[in-house]
């Protein structure tokens, strides 16, 4: 068979490969059906167990069993999101109602992570088996074959309550999320009432019944006004806060405290040590005094994290600065996006609750259709006893008069009495007229002889008559929609009665929370720096007492003071700003902290060129030297800027800066900032300033400063020096007129005053 080349274009088949793609995950991976509120891997899940008996009432089994058979069966995606969405099933402090119930370590509310596997155990919620999988046996839902159509599973679960409020959902599809918060049970089944009551029913009305979102961790909802718009659109952001309270202190020898009793849902997990380490941080960095201690006490009991407080601290500005500062006060952002008719929909509380009903009233449908048949065809087969019990002796003789088991039900049925003893007549005319169905026919030739006891036969007519009723009652149910709601909102009702717990998380409309900073009180300090990058801050009477060791021992040393900035202007050309407060103010012995951890230096891609306080530049000029001769002056108040890293200066290609240096007209601070760093000298005078530019390769020119133009601190600057092709400039010095200048060069003295003044762009003279 010759080869068929099929030509087409590699854009759209990328294109659509994308898209089938997309919908899977949306549609089969990482959204909840408007319906029953699960995911296809939770949906899988709690069928697997319900397959393999799991009930409340059983033993627990094995996590591995059931990951073992959801994924066998139903999931083939992964053992790793089945499992871990088992856990999830079984955390109380996500779900609004736990649908697993778990034995082993299944994780906590701080973020530690469940036992493998083969370790934990699990079964269904008693909630779950009465709400989700009840009735699975009646056809109220459709079976879909599984992936390899071994097996069959239910499309959708039939549950009775809204599932996709009460335990929420979040997930990832492919350009859309889904994030819904759960809500209070007992409130639902309310509002879901009140909706079949009114199906003009408003969302400002439902809200009335149900006031927003109940949150396991309970909590503070802060923007209740806020709420109604998020529920008719579906979108929107919760705020929440947790809950503190103050204890004061009972005994002389306790401190007061701060204790946080309710934490916001966003801070489930890691998100509790990450806000303890932002108190600690807080109490570290000076934000605030008044916090002593920080303790984690919490337990299985609830949450309880204490913070001790110093005498007569003010401890509701304190709450508020937690509120300001940390995640003791979040966002939920609501996205609720859903399953509808195999397509993703964004739902507001009403939608949702329409598309619970109707699938309510189509369960319903399903159930009652079912349960009617069936005592529809059980009431045929007690009519059919209850004749045989009437003329019981006629279907003996024909039992006995028969030859087979055929012939005797032939008779039953179509009166057919060829071929059969009879003892008269009469019997034979009979066991003519009659006319069993085959259903009842079937039962008389399997009923048990002890059936034709007197009281069996009153028990055989009182389920007559029972059937009846229920024939009588599920007609009714089917033929009218007001009686199938007066069905669901009573099984709404029950399940309300049965399950439902406190609302937990508080709604209400707060005022934002202000936080008043107390001022720092404005001083002066001393910064230094250890050729390590370690910087601090101490006392400037510290720094008298120790003067000479923390020269030895230190690469920067100057004053400044602790409300400014600290400026470092590196070989790349950026300016970083580190607030001097961000530093730890500490003793001269302690160890400081690394300056890039307070800043955006980067210590292991740049070298510092400069680094001073805001004083070291102010109403001076910035002398910038690259490593290919490019010099400029620079105003320092182009560097007055908020931003923490700023360019500040262009460089050329395969260019750096050398050093940064100040000056200004009359005075001349003699500091000497290289590569390798340190301060050479330090001398104020008031005299004319030159410029003397070293290169590797040992040539050196001295120019006037002047010669050097001032521009903006993006401009490139002009040639300083011309330099061979492999030579590049390698240390700068200023030089006043009339001083006596010697310095170390290439392991040579050099003495700068006896240099020839020449002009700048020139090569400059050989060192001997």
């Amino acid at each position: 068979m010759a080869e068929q080349i099929v030509k087409t274009e590699y854009s759209e088949i990328m294109q659509k490969s994308y898209i089938d793609y997309s919908m899977s995950v949306i549609t089969a991976r990482a959204l909840p059906d408007a319906r029953d509120g699960l995911k296809p891997v939770q949906r899988r899940v709690l069928y697997a167990m319900d397959q393999l008996n799991l009930g409340h009432d059983k033993p627990h089994r094995k996590s591995a069993r059931i990951v073992g058979d959801t994924m066998g069966k139903y999931h083939p995606h992964g053992d790793s999101s089945i499992y871990e969405t088992l856990v999830v099933l079984s955390q109380d402090f996500k779900k609004g109602m736990a649908l697993v119930d778990g034995h082993g370590n299944f994780g906590s509310i701080e973020g530690d992570g469940a036992a493998a596997m083969r370790y934990t155990e699990a079964r269904l919620q008693k909630f779950t088996e009465d709400v989700y999988l009840t009735d699975l046996d009646k056809n109220v839902v459709d079976f879909l074959p599984n992936f390899d159509e071994t097996e069959k599973e239910p499309e959708v679960l039939p549950v009775r309550v809204p599932n996709l409020l009460i335990n929420g959902a979040d997930g990832i599809a492919v350009g859309m999320t889904t994030n819904i918060p759960p809500h209070n049970l007992a409130e639902v089944c309310d509002a879901v009432c009140a909706y079949m009551d009114n199906t003009e029913i408003t969302t400002k009305e439902l809200l009335e019944i149900m006031p927003g979102p109940d949150f396991p961790t309970g909590g503070i909802v802060i923007n209740k006004s806020d709420l109604e718009d998020i529920y008719e659109t579906g979108q929107g952001k919760v705020k929440l806060r947790g809950k503190v309270v103050y204890e004061p202190a009972t005994k002389r020898s306790e401190r007061d405290k701060l204790v946080i009793t309710e934490i916001p849902y966003t801070m489930i997990g890691a998100n509790i040590s990450k806000f303890i380490s932002d108190v600690l941080d807080l109490i570290e960095t000076k934000k605030t005094s008044d916090i002593v201690d920080v303790s984690n006490e919490s337990s299985k009991e609830g949450i309880r994290i204490v913070l001790e407080l110093k005498k007569n601290a003010d401890y509701k500005n304190l709450e508020n600065m937690l509120y300001k500062k940390t995640k003791l006060e979040d966002t939920f952002g609501v996205n609720m996006l859903a399953i509808v008719n195999g397509r993703p929909e964004t739902l507001g509380l009403k939608q949702v609750i329409k598309h619970h009903v109707d699938f309510q009233f189509d369960l319903a449908t399903r159930k009652y259709t079912t349960l009617l048949k069936k005592e529809r065809d059980n009431k045929e087969i007690k009519e059919g006893l209850i004749r045989a019990c009437d003329i019981i002796d006629l279907i003996i003789e024909i039992l006995r008069g028969s030859k087979n088991l055929a012939q005797a039900k032939d008779c039953l049925v179509n009166g057919n009495v060829e071929g059969i003893n009879f003892k008269s007549e009469k019997s034979k005319a009979s066991a003519a007229k009659l006319d069993f169905t085959e259903r009842q026919a079937t039962e008389i030739l399997q009923m048990r002889l002890y059936r034709l006891i007197g009281l069996e036969i009153l028990q055989l007519q009182k389920e007559f008559e029972e059937c009846l009723k229920k024939i009588e009652k599920y007609e009714k149910i089917l033929s009218s929609r007001k009686e199938m709601a007066k069905v669901i909102k009573a099984e709404l009702l029950r399940i309300k009665k049965d399950y439902a717990r406190a609302r937990r998380t508080q709604i209400l409309d707060a005022k934002e929370a202000v936080y008043e900073e107390k001022k720092m009180e404005e001083k002066e300090v001393v910064f230094i720096m250890d050729r390590f990058g370690y910087a601090k801050t101490i006392d400037i009477s510290a720094y008298e007492r120790n003067k000479e060791a923390v020269h030895a021992e230190n690469k920067y040393v100057f004053t400044c003071m602790n409300t400014g900035k600290i400026l470092i202007f590196t070989d790349t050309g950026n300016m970083h700003q580190v607030k001097v407060k961000d530093l730890p103010y500490t003793r001269f012995r302690d160890k400081g902290t690394p300056i890039d951890n307070v800043g955006n230096y980067d210590s292991s891609g740049e070298n510092i060129c400069f680094l001073g306080s805001e004083a070291t530049i102010k109403n001076k000029k910035l002398l910038f030297v690259t490593k290919n001769g490019m010099a400029k002056l620079v105003d320092a108040s182009e560097f007055e800027v908020n931003k923490r890293t700023v360019s500040a200066t262009k460089l050329g290609e395969d260019d750096s800066l050398v050093g940064v240096y100040t000056t200004d007209a009359k005075i001349a601070i003699y500091s000497k900032f290289t590569l390798e760093g340190g301060i050479v000298e330090e001398e104020v005078v008031e005299s004319n300033q030159n410029v003397c530019l070293a290169s590797a390769n040992g040539n050196i020119l001295k120019f006037p400063l002047t010669d050097i133009p001032q521009k903006k601190k993006n401009a490139l600057g002009v040639r300083a020096m011309k330099l061979a092709k492999d030579d590049h400039i390698d240390e700068v010095f200023l030089v006043t007129d009339g001083d006596e200048v010697t310095v170390e060069y290439k392991k040579k003295e050099l003495n700068l005053t006896n240099l020839k003044l020449a002009h700048r762009d020139s090569k400059g003279s050989k060192i001997k």
